[in-house]
């Protein structure tokens, strides 16, 4: 626009607003507008003031909830009686002045101030809370002033073609809140799937965890063809879709196509379980949290998760403590002196290993043998079976140390330390050392 276009639209809005200052219609709307307002907040006032609903918050008797939720309506009581009064208004002044275009947008403003006030009052959510702000009331605001067509059309109008494809503002828009909302309702029904999935004793744990995986791609699937409805997209896009995604497999996403891969071979051959004891090849290990399609998530004893690619299952090696048998041998070793009676120390020793309430008997009873002659004293060690890690919350190599320290002491047997013996030969030969200048002197 040029600046006489300018100075055109600028007049034709003064003498809009000249002729509205100088229209009796114009004041008459205004003071309906005003009078509703105030009927609606002495009307809201008195109710809340007189009606039981809305005096006190209920805390307990019949129908709870039902009142609960009545009071809770308190905070929408103004804005809802202010729609109404101003729906009043506009019956009253189209019979007086016969116009009412202003009241009606004082009415779709009070609208949008009621749908507000429903948001922040019943939705909590810290996701679908920001969602409906900055989505619906702009969405519900177009509509009630009846902008919602208009602006569609401007949206989507500014477009991209490519061949036969055609990418708007508005469908990408529509697109990206279409995906969001159901791929959040799906994340939430996935996880409560899997939930009551889990939660069925009857199976085993790796059957649970093949169907709950199992639940979640087909869920996920089916949101995927659910988006394609609601974006109104032939479903033969999907063959399409399905040629660039193999060519993306084929380049870029290998590594993806493999973990996915890797994760349902895991969990067809069981060769881990959620709750396993995992060692990486690299030394790290932690208990198996959560296996999922592209990942597994390992958590140590000290608070942190290793996220493993389930590629790493399938073509390194690991060490699977607890697959099959929770048991394990472990063993501590300690010195005694040399002047010690040796063949006293193992019975003495096993038997008070044995008093622990956490060694087993079987597969076999602990087991003290005698390693080696060192140069501090005689080494031995003792070897012992236990139900579980000796890491986290238990200590199992920690309390043997100290059932040996005491049943030693008990036994007047003792621990010796390092020493080392140092002599000093006095007739050793003296080393002499002659400076230069006194070399040269003589």
């Amino acid at each position: 626009m040029d600046t006489e276009q300018f100075k055109a639209l600028g007049q034709s809005i003064l003498d809009t607003a000249i002729e509205w200052a100088a229209s009796p219609q114009f004041y008459a709307q205004i003071a309906s507008i005003m009078m509703a307002v105030v009927v609606a907040h002495v009307a809201a006032k008195q109710i809340h003031k007189r009606v039981p609903f809305f005096k006190q918050e209920p805390a307990d008797g019949p129908l709870l909830k039902v009142r609960q939720w009545t009071y809770a309506c308190r905070d929408l009581l103004f804005a809802g009686l202010t729609v109404l009064a101003l729906a009043i208004a506009i019956e009253i002044v189209l019979a007086s002045v016969g116009s009412a275009w202003l009241v009606r947008m004082a009415q779709s403003v009070a609208v949008v101030f009621l749908l507000y006030a429903a948001i922040n009052r019943f939705i909590t959510h810290p996701l679908v809370r920001p969602a409906a702000i900055w989505i619906g009331i702009p969405v519900a605001t177009l509509q009630v002033f009846g902008w919602y067509e208009a602006t569609v059309g401007f949206l989507d109008g500014i477009s991209l073609e490519v061949g036969n494809i055609r990418l708007s503002l508005y469908f990408l828009i529509k697109a990206a809140i279409a995906g969001g909302v159901l791929f959040w309702l799906g994340r939430i029904s996935s996880n409560a799937g899997q939930k009551v999935i889990r939660d069925q004793q009857a199976l085993d744990r790796p059957t649970r965890e093949l169907f709950a995986k199992l639940f979640e791609i087909v869920l996920f699937m089916v949101v995927f063809v659910l988006l394609l409805q609601v974006l109104g997209l032939d479903l033969t896009a999907l063959a399409v879709f399905g040629g660039a995604l193999g060519v993306g497999l084929g380049f870029g996403l290998q590594q993806i196509a493999s973990n996915f891969i890797s994760g349902i071979i895991i969990l067809l051959e069981r060769s881990l379980s959620v709750g396993d004891f995992i060692e990486l090849e690299d030394g790290r290990a932690g208990i198996l949290k959560e296996l999922n399609m592209r990942s597994s998530t390992l958590e140590t004893f000290d608070g942190k998760e290793i996220m493993v690619p389930n590629e790493k299952f399938i073509t390194t090696s690991f060490t699977n403590w607890t697959r099959d048998d929770p048991r394990q041998r472990y063993e501590v070793e300690f010195l005694v002196a040399y002047d010690t009676d040796l063949h006293k120390v193992p019975a003495v020793v096993s038997a008070a290993v044995a008093s622990h309430p956490r060694v087993l008997s079987d597969p076999e009873e602990p087991d003290c043998e005698l390693r080696g002659f060192g140069d501090s004293g005689v080494n031995f060690g003792v070897e012992f079976w236990v139900d579980g890690l000796d890491d986290g919350p238990n200590k199992f190599s920690s309390d043997v140390l100290f059932l040996v320290w005491d049943v030693l002491k008990a036994n007047n047997i003792e621990i010796p330390f390092p020493q080392r013996e140092l002599r000093i030969l006095d007739d050793a030969p003296k080393l002499q050392i002659k400076r230069k200048g006194s070399r040269e002197a003589n």
